[in-house]
C-alpha cells in the first residue's frame, strides 16, 4: 500500500504563517505561499500555494494556483492548478480545478468542477 501524501510542514519553507492564535477577517492576497494556522473569515485571492493547517477554520472565498487542506474550509475553492484534500480535512463548498487530491479520511460536501488548465 503507498505511502499517503504528507503536507509540507517544514514551516521555514512557507514565506508567510498565521499562527494559531490568530483570528482574522478581510480580504488576504499574496503571491508566494500562505499557512493559516488559526481562523480566518473572509476572501482570500493569491498567485501562490495557500495551505490551510490541521488547527485551522478557514470560512472564505478562495482563488490561488494551489490550495492545500489539511484543516477546515467552510466555502468555495477555485484553484487554477491544483486541491490538495489530505486525512482528517474537513471542506464544505464547491472546488473549481483542473486537478484534485482527496485523500481518504477527508470529508469533502459540495460539487467539483474539473476544468483545463489556465
Amino acid at each position: 500500500m503507498a505511502e499517503p501524501k504528507e503536507l509540507v510542514e517544514d514551516e521555514n519553507k512557507i514565506d508567510t504563517v498565521i499562527a494559531d492564535d490568530i483570528n482574522f477577517r478581510g480580504t488576504l492576497k499574496f503571491k508566494n505561499s500562505l499557512k493559516i494556522k488559526g481562523t480566518f473569515e473572509g476572501k482570500i485571492q493569491a498567485d501562490g500555494h495557500l495551505i490551510i493547517g490541521r488547527e485551522a477554520t478557514v470560512s472564505a472565498d478562495i482563488r490561488t494556483d494551489v490550495t492545500s487542506v489539511s484543516g477546515t474550509i467552510n466555502g468555495k475553492i477555485r484553484a487554477s492548478k491544483k486541491v490538495e484534500l489530505f486525512d482528517k480535512s474537513s471542506t464544505a463548498g464547491d472546488i473549481v480545478t483542473p486537478d484534485i487530491y482527496i485523500e481518504s479520511g477527508s470529508i469533502f460536501n459540495g460539487t467539483c468542477i474539473m476544468e483545463k488548465p489556465e
